[in-house]
């Protein structure tokens, strides 16, 4: 028999806080919320840290090879776990491999800033690549989770504006850091966001699992794959100080391919794979994919080359060089909702064809630039430029996840992710070389032109080094001011010459992407229903 204190505890009504709580956990909008600011840290930390390099060369005592490796292992570190980490999100959940991200990311980044060694710096570097892969798959397995098909495109708008405006704060902020703070400040800036995303994740993010989650770990897969594609990413980062021709950048482009064909084989026989390949029969997946690596290829490669222009061309700061990169930032910021809302009721493929054609537009007008260009151009080819590739980031990324299967959500949040570094380094790496080229065919006769004294092959390699990135070397002391202007006339010449070429294969890739979009569509929830309806 039940009692009567019994009967009065069963028909309390259920705690307010309780009722808030639950409603609050796991909101769409609010999931967005959260997850944007731990994406809004790693994206900012990818621009910011290039300002703090001199700072910490100069600080440490780094040579320019430590300097390098300082970038290099981040991106290494990233690059080879992306699609390991999502597939972590799709066997643990989303939530707590975003959460441990969050917390790893930080609490390295702090350690940079508390560290007395280069050797601790890149140590702790390689921790923060490895969060991040932990981080950004599981903040596209949560949006994909969270929201319907139908509000899918919205969502992923709004988080392509945060990494858009955050990649555009990285220069100003970072150059802000280092002048009146320090190097270190820089890092130390993601231990407050890392704690106010955490607080945010705990709060409001919700544990979602696939009925047909992994169960299980492809350890040979992982093995492979990672093997091939650090193979890959060093073989891009290194072709252009060794040679594309040269023994050590073929071995590992060779251990690279045999590494990738290793791993399809073994994925067609896996139990539970990592990358299942039943993922790439979906046509509109793979031509996202494709379509992710060529926007990164221009976009990653083209960029790197136009800060030279801005720095050591037109002679601005790095926060000058990150202002005047604003309108570029500012396209993106405002035209990723747009293209959310617009793919949302059209579908992805026109506006990702039509974007892909501005893009095109935007790096032939920029291949046009030289050293007399003003604000106003290279603000409107820069915009052009965000308006662009904004639909791209948020259709492809859509296209991505939307076409993959809710429960291999968090494996094609790390193909995204990856598709981007391997376009962005492949693109850097084709773009130097083409770049590297055609300063090296140029500076010689504009040299001779000019009517400047003949340099020995020292002198002409070290000069033309400088002019890859359009830095004048600082003329002998006595040099007169007339022919000092003309030799970084010169070297700035052949530097746009190169530059102008390089856009322009750019360019042409952005149009060959178009011919891709062709073969997108929009995603179906992965079983063809949405997940959860708002």
């Amino acid at each position: 028999m039940t009692s009567p204190t019994a009967t009065r505890l069963s028909k309390q009504p259920p705690d307010p806080d309780s009722r808030q709580r639950t409603a609050l956990r796991g909101h769409p909008w609010l999931t967005l919320f959260a997850v944007a600011i731990g994406v809004m840290m790693v994206a900012l930390d990818g621009t910011i840290v290039a300002i703090a390099n001199p700072a910490i060369q100069q600080d440490l005592g780094a040579s320019l090879a430590d300097v390098q490796w300082i970038t290099n292992a981040y991106l290494l570190a990233l690059a080879v776990s992306l699609i390991t980490a999502g597939k972590l999100g799709d066997r643990f959940g989303h939530r707590q491999t975003f959460l441990i991200g969050i917390v790893g990311f930080a609490a390295s980044s702090g350690a940079i800033g508390l560290s007395g060694s280069v050797a601790a710096v890149i140590a702790f570097r390689v921790f923060q690549g490895l969060f991040g892969a932990l981080l950004m798959p599981a903040a596209l397995g949560l949006l994909r989770a969270s929201f319907p098909a139908e509000k899918l495109n919205a969502a992923i708008g709004i988080w392509g504006s945060v990494i858009g405006a955050s990649t555009a704060a990285g220069p100003i902020v970072g150059g802000l850091l280092v002048e009146h703070v320090s190097w270190e400040s820089v890092f130390f800036i993601n231990v407050p966001v890392g704690v106010l995303a955490l607080a945010l994740g705990l709060f409001i993010l919700k544990d979602h699992r696939a009925e047909h989650a992994p169960r299980s770990f492809d350890v040979l897969g992982i093995a492979l794959l990672s093997g091939a594609m650090f193979s890959l990413v060093w073989a891009l980062i290194k072709a252009p100080v060794w040679g594309w021709g040269d023994t050590k950048t073929l071995v590992f482009l060779g251990a690279a391919v045999l590494g990738f064909l290793l791993f399809v084989l073994w994925e067609s026989k896996a139990r539970e794979p990592l990358l299942p390949l039943s993922m790439f029969r979906s046509v509109p997946l793979s031509a996202g994919t494709v379509l992710m690596v060529l926007m990164a290829f221009g976009f990653m490669g083209g960029l790197f080359f136009v800060t030279f222009y801005l720095q050591n061309v037109h002679g601005m700061s790095p926060v000058d060089s990150g202002l005047h990169l604003l309108p570029l930032t500012g396209g993106m910021i405002v035209a990723s909702p747009l293209a959310g809302a617009v793919i949302t009721k059209t579908g992805p493929r026109v506006p990702l064809v039509v974007a892909m054609g501005l893009t095109a537009v935007a790096m032939f007008g920029m291949s046009t630039l030289d050293a007399d260009s003003g604000t106003a151009v290279t603000a409107l080819w820069f915009t052009l430029l965000g308006f662009g590739l904004a639909p791209v980031m948020v259709g492809a990324t859509e296209v991505i996840v939307g076409n993959a299967p809710l429960e291999h959500a968090g494996v094609a949040g790390g193909l995204q992710q990856a598709a981007m570094q391997v376009g962005g380094s492949l693109g850097t790496a084709v773009l130097g070389a083409v770049m590297a080229s055609r300063v090296g065919g140029t500076l010689p006769e504009r040299w001779q032109e000019a009517g400047l004294q003949p340099l020995d092959a020292k002198s002409q390699e070290a000069l033309t080094s400088a002019a890859e990135v359009g830095l004048a070397p600082p003329p002998p002391k006595g040099t007169p001011a007339e022919v000092a202007q003309s030799m970084a006339d010169v070297v700035h010449g052949a530097f746009i010459s190169g530059m102008g070429l390089a856009l322009t294969c750019a360019g042409v890739v952005a149009v060959f992407a178009a011919g891709v979009a062709l073969f997108t569509k929009a995603g179906q929830g992965g079983d063809g229903t949405p997940s959860v309806h708002i």
